[in-house]
């Protein structure tokens, strides 16, 4: 790896509630660099500068891509803006009533509290029909006076949201721009612009929850742009989308719902690609930082997008996201008695303040990385990140003792050991929730961990679940911000057709695609990102008359141009051919003499990045594996010490063997490997984990 910097070099910076995790890629030489400093909780913008400090100016940076959680954050503490709703009259009340879902399984109770308070959800007349037609137009005075009460009432953020926008968007449209006169910010935005999908609540929820974000994201994006400035930073600046794309800033401010898993997302990105170039294509990433363990299941070497999500209960976002299960099962998850007597770890966590009692910073409750310190597991003389000097072994046992083993009558290594059980129990869990409740064998799937703890738990994750194998990453803390360098630019749209298959009109429809992929194919090209070719992605949402939800059906199509300009050639045939594979695979049968409906049009414009040539990762030539021994210590495991090597992983060649038990440590992460288990390096630098054989 090369210690200069050179003009043009791309930084990928992940900013995560305990450490800011960053990735240098100099593509002009070939050469990378990582970085690992700590965050700083409620300013942000002081980790980030310092990450990219580090490397040296700021201002020679060519561009900087950032996945960030201030959304998801947002969303999950309920911490956004106040936001203020306009809606047709009649319909205020959408954003309540949801769908037919309820916080608890059993009983009629339980509470949900919309992110606009029913004060601040005003109704103003106007009628758009199902077909689109405009029965009655806006009086844009109404919507004035509207827009300047909810103003006066203390709203941050407007959203507008009309019965039938996506039909027809006139009247939205017109009620933006009165709105906008009056409105005293530029955080306001309607329902067309957001989502023009049929479905009342989601689309009110989608457009009411990105309002939400919108003073939070634009805040801290300007707070990070003003940073970057003072450094004389001129290159591009670029976000992670949910989906595992990159986006603007300024795509970003007007659609900060789409950044709600995007550091998440990245990880899953550089996971896929790691994976597939080391002849893995089907595994399942596991993502294990300070609060929470964040799983998704990669097929074929393809990420999994899901149209919806929700992030928490009755927070429905509607826009493509890569499928991420997230359990609160982190290094900072605290442990204790319930008060039936049982052993829980989570979800209830830390953080990063005061963090693990370990730490030193106040926290009194054992949380798992306490846990992983006491049975020897983690080196507390070397601790990851550069945040503290040491750890503090005696604190951390104490905590176990009183909260652990006293209550439940064990040992404190046995209580410590149950703790990691438990963790590993939660992790193994999830990972069945995405594959085998999904039709996927897990021991065809190889196990990806990664961020600061993921590589700990590698060996209880094979077993437990009956994983083929796991792959820990060669910087595991940092892939995430990894990702954030590979990751494609990438613009989804939607757009409802409402139509039965059966005489569609194939001339209508393939317009309308040329122009959707049109205009996505615009907001990838004014990203100003370099890519080496754009491809253009046609997906429609379609069911059997009758029925409520889709399927989603991928077109074999791209634009071409033809004979009186671009065309996509679509016909009836081809989406029928084409919905026909995509029931079978979901449902595998058919309903022969039943019709189909196409319900909306999916479009995506994704600009494909630069190669990333992933052996710039390899070990330098001339290590051993004598060279990387760092000596051993006693670790404990299946209820006993067993004297352990310890091997500087970064120093170790290609093609070494290390048989378990063995500890691995390295600036960003330390890897477990089992007694019963072996580690491998492959030519990635990869650590390929595996049972021994027998």
């Amino acid at each position: 790896m090369s210690k200069g910097i050179s003009t043009g070099a791309i930084v990928g910076v992940d900013v995560g509630g305990t450490f800011t995790d960053l990735f240098h890629y100099d593509e002009a030489r070939g050469s990378f660099r990582t970085a690992k400093v700590p965050s700083n909780r409620g300013d942000e913008a002081v980790g980030f500068l310092a990450g990219l400090q580090s490397f040296g100016p700021v201002a020679e940076l060519g561009s900087i891509v950032h996945g960030t959680t201030v959304g998801t954050n947002a969303l999950l503490e309920r911490k956004g803006a106040k936001v203020g709703l306009i809606t047709t009259a009649g319909f205020r009340d959408v954003l309540e009533m949801r769908r037919r879902d309820r916080r608890h399984t059993w009983g009629l109770w339980g509470d949900f509290v919309p992110v606009v308070d029913r004060d601040l959800r005003l109704e103003v007349a106007e009628r758009t029909l199902a077909d689109g037609t405009i029965r009655t137009a806006i009086d844009p005075e109404e919507v004035r006076a509207a827009a300047r009460r909810l103003a006066e009432m203390g709203a941050k953020a407007l959203a507008i949201v009309f019965i039938n926008a996506y039909a027809n968007p006139a009247n939205e449209l017109a009620a933006l721009e009165a709105a906008r006169e009056v409105w005293p910010n530029a955080n306001l935005e309607c329902s067309s612009r957001i989502l023009p999908e049929i479905r009342e609540f989601e689309r009110t929820s989608t457009t009411a929850l990105n309002a939400y974000l919108q003073p939070v994201v634009g805040s801290y994006l300007a707070k990070l742009d003003n940073a970057l400035a003072g450094e004389g930073f001129g290159g591009r600046f670029h976000i992670v989308q949910s989906n595992g794309g990159v986006m603007s800033t300024d795509t970003a401010r007007r659609l900060p719902v789409r950044t709600a898993l995007s550091g998440p997302a990245a990880g899953v990105i550089a996971a896929a690609a790691i994976s597939k170039a080391a002849g893995f294509p089907n595994v399942i990433t596991g993502d294990l930082g300070g609060t929470s363990f964040d799983v998704s299941l990669v097929v074929e070497g393809q990420t999994m997008l899901a149209a919806q999500t929700t992030i928490d209960f009755g927070l429905v976002v509607r826009t493509p996201m890569i499928e991420i299960t997230t359990i609160g099962a982190g290094g900072g998850s605290i442990a204790g008695v319930d008060p039936g007597g049982m052993l829980q770890v989570g979800p209830e966590s830390a953080g990063s303040r005061p963090g693990p009692v370990c730490y030193g910073q106040g926290n009194t409750r054992p949380t798992l990385t306490d846990a992983n310190v006491l049975l020897g597991r983690i080196n507390a003389e070397r601790p990851i990140g550069g945040k503290l000097a040491r750890l503090d072994v005696d604190a951390a046992r104490q905590a176990i003792a009183t909260h652990v083993a006293e209550p439940l009558g064990l040992d404190v290594m046995a209580a410590a050991e149950a703790v990691v059980r438990i963790a590993n129990s939660k992790m193994a869990g999830a990972i069945r929730l995405v594959s085998i409740e999904r039709g996927h064998d897990p021991a065809k799937f190889a196990a990806v961990p990664f961020g600061g703890g993921g590589a700990l738990h590698v060996g209880a994750l094979i077993k437990e679940v009956g994983l083929k194998a796991a792959l820990v990453p060669r910087f595991p803390g940092v892939t995430s911000a990894l990702g954030c360098v590979i990751a494609d630019i990438r613009h989804d749209q939607v757009q409802t057709v409402n139509l039965p298959l059966a005489g569609v009109d194939a001339a209508s429809l393939d317009r309308r695609m040329v122009e959707e992929a049109t205009a996505a194919r615009a907001v990838v090209e004014s990203a100003g990102l370099s890519v080496d070719r754009i491809d253009l992605v046609f997906e429609l949402d379609m069911h059997y008359i009758g029925q409520t939800h889709t399927v989603a059906v991928p077109l074999p199509v791209s634009v071409e141009n033809g004979t009186t300009g671009p065309t996509t050639g679509i016909d009836e045939a081809t989406i029928r051919a084409a919905f026909e594979r995509a029931y079978q695979a979901s449902f595998s049968r058919l309903l022969p003499g039943v019709g189909a409906k196409i319900v909306n049009l999916r479009t995506a414009a994704i600009g494909r990045r630069p190669h990333f040539d992933l052996a710039a990762l390899a070990p330098q030539p001339g290590t051993t594996v004598e060279g990387a021994y760092a000596g051993s210590r006693p670790v404990w495991f299946d209820g006993a010490w067993h004297e352990t090597a310890v091997y500087n992983r970064l120093d170790l060649p290609v093609g070494a063997l290390i048989q378990g038990p063995a500890i691995l440590e390295q600036p960003d992460a330390t890897t477990v490997i089992d007694p019963d288990l072996s580690a491998r390096v492959d030519g990635f630098g990869n650590v390929i984990v595996e049972r021994t054989a027998r």
